[in-house]
């Protein structure tokens, strides 16, 4: 299961590339994510319970949610690019704004304000409440060294001991996640005893 980033959506070009690596060899999951973080996450668990993905995958803001998720349902996770502070990248970009893919309700405008930022405030307080020690080799980290967005590397070593470089920006293009995303993707989808 592909978690987008928050400009993105389920066909942003990372998702599509994704679906068209895998397919014949895996259903690749690309949901559009509810703009405010609360409803995120609970749609991706209702998404979880129903689709029993076997690796999630994200990439800044839908690596943030995949990191407290993963621990709970007890899936590994690759988080691309995670921006683990949220509320610094909306308070400098407040107003109205068009989502740079197409979204399958239609609705392309939405409004970044400081009740989004609010409700991201709180849930980046506790975004690590749901760590244990035993995920540490279960979510991995892969990171672009051209990303002028998120810079959490250090933060994600605090927790996690994977961490992958590809020579990207934020948002990968589809020859980088075919290179970088799917090579690993392919290692957590092996059974744990062939990962250790």
């Amino acid at each position: 299961m592909f978690l987008h980033g928050f400009f993105a959506s389920g066909q942003c070009v990372p998702a599509m590339e994704l679906k068209a690596t895998f397919e014949g060899k895996a259903e690749v999951i690309t949901p559009d994510l509810p703009m405010h973080p609360q409803e995120a996450i609970e749609f991706i668990r209702d998404l979880i319970d129903r689709e029993k993905p076997d690796v999630l995958v994200g990439n800044s803001c839908g690596s943030f949610y995949a990191q407290m998720i993963a621990p709970i349902v007890g899936i590994p996770a690759l988080l691309g690019n995670p921006h683990f502070k949220m509320t610094e990248f909306l308070k400098q970009r407040i107003g109205a704004h068009r989502y740079k893919s197409p979204r399958k309700d239609g609705k392309q405008d939405f409004i970044i304000d400081e009740q989004l930022i609010a409700e991201f405030a709180e849930m980046e307080a506790h975004q690590f409440d749901s760590y244990t020690p035993y995920y540490k080799d279960e979510v991995i980290g892969l990171f672009g060294e051209q990303d002028s967005l998120a810079h959490f590397e250090p933060l994600f070593l605090q927790y996690y001991n994977n961490a992958f470089h590809f020579p990207g920006g934020h948002t990968p293009s589809a020859d980088e996640v075919r290179n970088y995303y799917v090579p690993i993707i392919e290692h957590l989808l092996l059974p744990m005893n062939q990962r250790r």
